[in-house]
């Protein structure tokens, strides 16, 4: 999977999505996406299998598992592996779930 095959996945969620930012945010919830690290098998002095890491950040005024199970069922449904964590940011006042996936 590709990062445009990625974006077009977390679409069909039905959230606005972005890579690393809106310019403007829209109203929560919405998605971010953004590359984190490269995770590559090296073979015979070259990338042998490219793996590439990224950040899917779920933003919500409230704690959503509605919303949540959107992002997931989606990943799922891709076969998609996926870690979460969760934090509040208080200076915006926004929940944030942070999805790590591997593509």
């Amino acid at each position: 999977m590709e990062q445009a095959e990625l974006f077009s996945l977390l679409k069909s969620a039905g959230l606005p999505v972005a890579y690393h930012h809106f310019k403007k945010p829209p109203a929560p919830p919405y998605l971010v996406c953004l590359f984190a690290y490269s995770n590559n098998f090296g073979a015979d002095n070259g990338v042998y299998s490219k793996a590439n890491n990224y950040q899917v950040e779920l933003y919500t005024t409230k704690k959503d598992p509605e919303t949540e199970n959107l992002v997931e069922s989606a990943l799922d449904a891709a076969e998609i592996y996926w870690e979460k964590s969760e934090a509040y940011i208080e200076s915006e006042e926004l929940f944030q779930v942070l999805y790590a996936v591997e593509i």
